[in-house]
């Protein structure tokens, strides 16, 4: 008798088991999904003058834990997530391998348009539920691991779409557009695709956790555009305009979370920083304008990058050394003193697997960053945290550029990023959701 109960009790469950393995594969790139219930605490981040808290509604706001920033870029997240299987392993590898490092933000692409198996906007407004659901995936896995997560809404380059495909989408919907991409910035059907975007993305509400992406705390801040630029220096009045009305129209769908504009941290041509600190006359000319952009309202933090490499082919590396300390303490006074904003270096690129022109130190750049962003949260000033560009796991080659590395695979820069994090939490209490999620990788001696 006691069998037959237990195989009574059995039956049904394997019937459901049963079901569920026949609607994931007869429903493709589609399945059916339950949102798990339990999700640990993580509080949101916001800004209070240079500096970053973590709020904790319970607390006055002498008493928030102050939040600076060792973080990292892998741009790919969302593309490998897409399937199920061991393209997702790699993503929730990178994140897990990011917490042990003692990283604490991720900086991620949440664009893909146009054509393509893996676009998420295949046209304005129509999306591709299996790449949504890949974005759940990265979002559900960061919580799970501790990270935050700054997520970018539309590419500058034409790489996985950008603002050159909303100029075709128009141009193919019969509208008189200019073939230049600075349209983008002015044209009202085109500025009318973006915020449906950003609408659909704010209020999408994740498949696997339940939270509506407005609502969810590992998502750290909205991207504007990654790197913005304008064709001609003329429309740089335009891109201020859209900065404004875009970061005007995000805050009205979510005031929880932080906006950034996404910007290289040029000086523009009303400025005399601009040949004073920008890696060279052509940096002035794109229309950008760190101090003007960073300035707006509702731009929460300031944005910048550092590339010498890139931006300096021809000095040697004792040069752009000198260049990228001038170009942090140029940016970091600014936030200080003129935004009164804080300020993080989003992407950081340095050639760090390569030679580097047999200089002795292969990892001087990004010493050089650390140690400024080290400076700075000692000082309690704006330089709030630094995301080096980028990082890879095995399996994902696909992805790679010049400056992209395994962490692991690189002892020294290993050690060097891992000595960031515990020097920031040396300073400042981490985070309990850190704590509780992963092993402390400060625990013991510092590298």
């Amino acid at each position: 008798m006691a069998s037959d109960w237990r195989d009574k009790k059995l039956y049904p469950l394997l019937g459901i088991l049963l079901l569920s393995i026949f609607l994931y594969f007869n429903l493709g790139s589609n399945p059916i999904t339950f949102p798990i219930l339990w999700q640990s605490h993580m509080g949101f981040v916001s800004a209070n003058s240079t500096h970053f808290i973590i709020v904790n509604p319970r607390a006055p706001l002498e008493n928030q834990s102050t939040f600076y920033i060792n973080g990292w870029n892998s741009y790919w997240l969302m593309q490998e997530s897409v399937w199920a299987g061991p393209s997702r392993s790699r993503v929730s590898k990178m994140l897990k391998k990011g917490a042990e490092m003692g990283l604490t933000v991720c900086r991620t692409w949440a664009f893909n348009d146009g054509a393509g198996p893996n676009a998420l906007q295949i046209s304005p407004g129509v999306f591709n539920e299996r790449v949504f659901r890949g974005l759940d995936y990265v979002i559900f896995e960061a919580r799970k691991r501790g990270i935050r997560l700054i997520l970018s809404l539309v590419n500058n380059l034409s790489n996985f779409g950008g603002k050159a495909q909303y100029v075709r989408w128009a141009q193919e919907a019969g509208h008189n557009v200019s073939s230049s991409t600075d349209s983008f910035f002015s044209h009202p059907m085109i500025k009318d695709y973006y915020k449906a975007y950003v609408k659909a993305i704010l209020s999408r509400k994740n498949s696997l956790s339940g939270v509506k992406y407005a609502d969810e705390p590992a998502i750290f801040a909205w991207e504007l555009m990654n790197e913005p630029r304008c064709s001609s220096s003329s429309s740089a009045l335009i891109l201020q305009a859209w900065l404004n009305e875009m970061a005007a129209f995000v805050k009205s769908l979510d005031q929880k979370h932080l906006v950034t504009v996404g910007l290289e941290g040029f000086y523009g041509l009303n400025t005399t920083k601009g040949l004073e600190v920008n890696p060279g006359e052509w940096a002035a000319s794109l229309g950008s304008d760190f101090i003007q952009n960073s300035a707006i309202e509702n731009i929460d933090f300031a944005s910048v990058h550092a590339y010498p490499d890139s931006w300096m082919p021809h000095d040697d590396m004792e040069a752009k050394a000198r260049f990228l300390s001038r170009w942090v303490d140029s940016h970091i006074s600014d936030g200080d003193h003129v935004l009164k904003k804080p300020v993080i270096f989003t992407e950081v690129g340095s050639l760090v697997h390569a030679d580097n022109q047999g200089f002795a130190d292969k990892d001087i750049l990004l010493k050089t960053m650390y140690e400024k962003i080290y400076e700075s949260a000692k000082k309690r000033q704006a330089g709030a945290g630094a995301l080096i560009w980028q990082l890879l796991v095995e399996g994902v080659g696909e992805y790679s550029d010049r400056f992209s590395f395994v962490a692991w695979d690189n002892p020294s820069t290993y050690k060097l990023i891992l000595k960031q994090s515990c020097r920031l939490k040396s300073i400042f209490a981490e985070s309990i959701q850190s704590r509780k999620l992963n092993k402390d990788p400060c625990s013991g001696n510092l590298p």
